[in-house]
């Protein structure tokens, strides 16, 4: 399985963009949120299709430190099983291929993992430069 992107000192770079100006955060969270939207871009519209619900419940989720890709949820209880596969319903009798790499959000992020890191450079260079600091 691919790792996920840790940007070290993140937290402080967003602390002291925010001493700057209170919307330098969310102008890099923004930033971030278009590099995650890559693997949304490119998972949602292979995910299979009856209610279309499964390939909605696909989104950015994000917070002052962190920028998620989620799925599934109360409406879409099955999209774990979609994803990754294993056995459910009564007596566990309908199967799916267990996949422990899944087959739609990882595999985008692994598909997908040089423009995710190249958005995500980008958006913290223009946050950089957005609040002054000359960047290389």
């Amino acid at each position: 399985m691919i790792d996920p992107i840790k940007i070290d000192g993140l937290a402080s770079f967003t602390r002291s963009l925010r001493r700057l100006d209170a919307d330098l955060p969310k102008t890099l969270r923004v930033g971030l949120n278009d590099a995650a939207a890559v693997v949304v871009d490119w998972a949602r519209p292979r995910v299979p299709r009856r209610s279309g619900r499964a390939a909605r419940s696909l989104r950015v989720a994000s917070t002052g430190r962190a920028v998620r890709v989620r799925a599934g949820g109360a409406r879409v209880p099955y999209y774990p099983w979609l994803d990754f596969g294993g056995r459910v319903g009564r007596g566990r009798t309908v199967r799916r291929p267990f996949r422990r790499e899944g087959r739609y959000l990882w595999a985008g992020y692994a598909a997908k993992s040089d423009e995710v890191r190249r958005v995500t450079e980008r958006a913290l260079l223009d946050a950089a430069k957005s609040a002054g600091v000359e960047v290389d």
